[in-house]
């Protein structure tokens, strides 16, 4: 019998294997140090899943997405799998039971976010385990050379050292040779060992669009396309103006956006995710704080109006397009000041280390810690207030502290999710006395009551997804009713909050002391501002096709031309000899000439290969003698 085929059928009705999950599985399942390179879509959580299933033990999956384990875990629990998730803001007797069901429990899949791994208590816990393996997630964001290194992930490696039988399962969808090599050291694996999916996606096009004004060209992009999009800026200020711009231009044509960056109240990011994914709102405009975990297989189009800092990060947003493996789009909009614009972001990621040694010592008088003090103190830190209080930048403060963290001095926890918090105002007997309360009320009271004990005397944090399953609600509605109940005084109710954290990993010294080595600054300034001249190299060349500059960069050599980039397209209109053009332009100028304005659909009816009307069109719009608006043509008078 195949027990891997067996499991796969029986928990997820699938026949067969894709692309290599197999070999994946049979590597990790044979107790062999693994890591797996798969594109975004490419089915990586299967690939752990299923050898957990097929073990003894307990599988630890280690992520940096807690939305992403949540769903994950609930899915599991409704195919009658049993797994369990810690993250932030568990209490500790939650996090104590969840790690008891682990030892008693038989529990197949644990989830846990890498900030997690050092307390004392999972590490006691964890010797009492049986792990089958171990999983990494994201595994690059444990390479200093990665494009999104989380320091967080460092302390895998002490974890292999309390249970060296556990083999490691790593996954990513994006990482450089030289990536590749550094997550399997890092790792500790036995014997290298990789398996690589190709990162070609045949049904994406990728497009570079030179566009001196760029708004108007998204504006025209999205009426021509009239689908389901995601368009990524740099800047939470310009989330919101290009949302509201795109719906004062494209309302009247159906189509509506909303917006999605980092700084926004969880329910409402919770919301904005919903009405995307339902269908609500077409088009996404976002920061890089929205996608990971997403997974809407109808994206149609990704456009970037702002260059991403990596090819990596372009790699994996873009790759959010066409997951049902129809044709799909992903434009990057370039012109003539972007370049200046990349190369000062390497000055701001990497300020003077004097100013990284001020942002020290301010940080220090912010929070009044003497010198010789401060060891293990966590505290909120208001960017806006300190940037305000010291006359800085916030993006260059941002960088300070980032680069403080790599030193070892700090701990910088940018996006912590703080669970929300409820107690009771009222006494138990004087709750049971309440009337006139709606039935979404009463729902989530008795949510609350059923599900969490001592609320009557003090704060206990609560999980507004669990409630909601509980009250048989959705999240949004429990947010809602909790805000009701705390204006009508029966609970206090404190909101998820996202506040940066800082925490003191050593006692303060002067500023002047600080030591930032060669390894914690030049290396990874020269590896930065490689990758920013690998984005300005991609945008800029033009004889290469699209989907080969990305293989290659990525480390495959065998690639061919896509045919359907934007590079690739300009090459094939320049073979076409002018008698090949002459009749698809004639027919372009018979539909035309009656003077009035025709739907571009309408060259659909020529009787020609669609590239030779491309190209014809194209050649029409250059040389002026069409003129495009939106989507009709007409004759330039």
């Amino acid at each position: 019998m195949d027990k891997y085929l067996d499991i796969l059928h029986r928990y997820w009705g699938y026949d067969s294997f894709r692309g290599i999950q197999r070999e994946i599985i049979e590597s990790i399942g044979e107790g062999r140090d693994t890591l797996g390179l798969m594109p975004t879509g490419g089915g990586k959580s299967l690939t752990f899943q299923v050898p957990a299933l097929s073990k003894q033990g307990t599988c630890i999956v280690i992520t940096p997405l807690i939305a992403l384990m949540k769903d994950q875990v609930d899915n599991l629990i409704r195919q009658g799998i049993k797994a369990c998730a810690i993250y932030s803001g568990m209490t500790r007797d939650e996090i104590i039971t969840t790690l008891e069901n682990c030892i008693f429990g038989d529990i197949k899949l644990l989830y846990i976010s890498p900030e997690r791994l050092s307390s004392d208590i999972f590490q006691t816990k964890l010797k009492r385990m049986r792990i089958s393996f171990i999983t990494v997630d994201e595994a690059h964001c444990i390479s200093q050379w990665g494009y999104d290194f989380r320091p967080a992930y460092l302390e895998i490696s002490n974890i292999r050292k309390l249970i060296p039988s556990a083999p490691i399962l790593a996954l990513t969808a994006t990482a450089t040779p030289e990536v590749i090599d550094d997550i399997q050291e890092r790792l500790c694996f036995k014997e290298k060992n990789v398996f690589r999916m190709s990162f070609e996606r045949k049904n994406l096009a990728y497009v570079v669009r030179t566009a001196t004004d760029k708004n108007a060209e998204l504006i025209h992009i999205l009426h021509l396309m009239r689908s389901c999009a995601i368009v990524y800026v740099r800047s939470r200020k310009r989330c919101k103006e290009i949302a509201e711009m795109l719906n004062k231009s494209l309302n009247s044509e159906g189509l509506s956006a909303t917006f999605y960056h980092a700084g926004l109240e969880p329910a409402v990011k919770d919301q904005r995710q919903e009405d995307w994914q339902s269908g609500k709102f077409q088009i996404m405009v976002a920061t890089n704080a929205f996608g990971m975990g997403i997974d809407k297989a109808d994206v149609r189009i990704v456009i970037h109006i702002d260059h991403p800092s990596s090819l990596e990060a372009y790699f994996q947003e873009a790759g959010r397009a066409g997951r049902d493996g129809k044709k799909a789009y992903a434009v990057l909009l370039h012109n003539n000041s972007d370049r200046a614009r990349l190369r000062k972001r390497i000055d701001d990621t990497f300020p003077p280390k004097d100013f990284i040694r001020e942002v020290y010592d301010e940080l220090a008088y912010f929070y009044q810690i003497g010198v010789g003090s401060g060891a293990g103190h966590l505290f909120e830190f208001n960017i806006d207030k300190f940037c305000t209080a010291y006359h800085h930048f916030p993006v260059r403060v941002n960088a300070a502290l980032q680069i403080l963290q790599r030193a070892g001095y700090i701990e910088y926890e940018q996006n912590p999710d703080t669970a929300a918090k409820v107690r009771f105002m009222l006494r138990r007997d004087e709750l049971y006395r309440l009337n006139e309360l709606s039935d979404y009320e009463n729902a989530v009271i008795t949510a609350l009551l059923r599900n969490y004990g001592g609320l009557f005397t003090d704060y206990g944090y609560i999980d507004e997804s669990y409630l909601a399953v509980s009250a048989r609600l959705d999240r949004n509605q429990v947010y809602q009713v909790l805000k009701v109940l705390g204006q009508k005084h029966i609970i206090d109710f404190i909101p998820r909050r996202n506040v940066p954290l800082i925490r003191y990993k050593k006692d303060r010294v002067d500023g002047a002391e600080i030591v930032i080595t060669q390894e914690v600054y030049e290396k990874r300034r020269e590896q930065f501002e490689n990758r920013i001249n690998a984005i300005i190299s991609y945008a800029d060349n033009g004889e290469i096709c699209r989907s080969r500059q990305l293989l290659r960069y990525f480390g495959e050599k065998r690639s061919k031309d896509c045919k359907q980039c934007d590079v690739c397209l300009e090459h094939s209109n320049r073979d076409l000899s002018e008698g090949q053009l002459a009749p698809a332009r004639q027919q372009i100028m018979d539909i035309l000439a009656d003077g009035k304005e025709h739907a571009i659909t309408e060259l659909r009816n020529i009787q020609l290969d669609s590239k030779l009307i491309d190209a014809a069109l194209e050649y029409l719009l250059d040389e002026e003698i069409i003129i495009a608006k939106g989507s009709l043509l007409s004759k330039n008078s």
